[in-house]
C-alpha cells in the first residue's frame, strides 16, 4: 500500500482581484488526507474553508502552492484535465440538493453517467445500485417534490457516488435538515466511508455533525488553525474492538 497521500496541500494560497482590491483568501495551507478518511472541515464565514473545498474539487486553481491529488499536481493539468479529473474520481454533495425538479430519483442519479457516456441499459443498473445504498429504491420513480428533504439528500448522495468516486466533497449536507434527518444522513456518508472505502470531506458548522468524522480541520482566517482528532478516530474504534 502506497504512502502517499490522497490528497496533500503545501503552502497552498489563493487570491482575488488585483491591486488595493486584492484579497487573499488562503494564506498557506498545508495539510494530508489519507484514502479512507473521513475528513470535516470547519471554520468561521470568511475563514478559507469554501475556497479549500472549491480547489479539492478542481472547481478552482490555488494562486500558489502545491496541490497534489493521488501524487499529481493538479495546477499542471489543463482545464479538460482537471475537468476529467472531477467526472473520474471525484462525487459532490451540496446543501441544496440540486436535483432536476420534474425529474424521477432514478432519473436525478443517472446524470453523471450520462456525462460520462454510458449506455443506458448500464446508467439503469448503477443508478438503481445507488439507489439500493442510500435505502431508496422503492422510491426510485419519485421526483423531488414527492420526496422529504432527507430523501432528496439521500438521492443527491446517490447522485454523488454513482460513478464510483474516490473522494466525495460534501459541502454542509445537513444545512437544510432537521435534527433527526441531518443524524440520519451523517450516518449514511459514515456507512459509505466504512464499508465503500469512499473518503469524505465534509464542511460544515454544526460541531455535533463533524463528530462524525474521523478528524476535524479547523480553519481560520484564510489558514489551518489546528487539527483534532475525534473519538470515532479508525485508533479509537479499532481499541474499542480490541477491547
Amino acid at each position: 500500500m502506497s504512502d502517499m497521500p490522497l490528497i496533500r496541500l503545501r503552502g497552498v494560497t489563493k487570491s482575488f482581484g488585483e491591486g488595493e482590491a486584492r484579497f487573499l483568501a488562503l494564506k498557506g495551507v498545508d495539510f494530508d488526507i489519507a484514502a479512507g478518511e473521513f475528513v470535516a472541515v470547519m471554520g468561521p464565514s470568511g475563514s478559507g474553508k469554501s475556497t479549500t473545498m472549491n480547489i479539492l474539487g478542481c472547481l478552482d486553481v490555488p494562486s500558489g502552492g502545491h496541490f497534489l491529488f493521488k501524487g499529481r499536481e493538479v495546477g499542471d493539468l489543463t482545464r479538460d484535465q482537471r475537468a476529467l479529473l472531477r467526472r473520474r474520481y471525484l462525487g459532490f454533495v451540496f446543501q441544496g440538493y440540486n436535483l432536476l425538479a420534474r425529474t424521477s430519483a432514478v432519473e436525478n442519479v443517472e446524470l453523471p453517467l450520462i456525462y460520462r457516456g454510458d449506455l443506458r441499459e448500464e446508467r439503469r443498473k448503477l443508478a438503481m445500485a445507488a439507489l439500493e445504498k442510500v435505502g431508496l429504491t422503492a422510491w426510485a420513480d419519485h421526483t423531488p417534490s414527492e420526496l422529504s428533504g432527507g430523501q432528496q439528500q439521500r438521492v443527491a448522495i446517490a447522485r454523488a457516488i454513482v460513478t464510483s468516486p474516490e473522494l466525495l466533497l460534501a459541502d454542509e449536507p445537513t444545512g437544510n435538515l432537521d435534527t433527526e434527518r441531518s443524524i440520519e444522513i451523517m450516518e449514511l456518508l459514515a456507512e459509505l466511508n466504512r464499508t465503500a472505502g469512499i473518503t469524505v470531506l465534509m464542511v460544515t458548522h454544526e460541531p455535533e455533525m463533524a463528530q462524525y468524522a474521523h478528524r476535524i480541520i479547523h480553519f481560520r482566517d484564510g489558514l489551518v488553525e489546528r487539527t483534532e482528532q475525534t473519538d470515532r478516530h479508525p485508533a479509537h474504534d479499532s481499541g474499542e474492538k480490541a477491547a
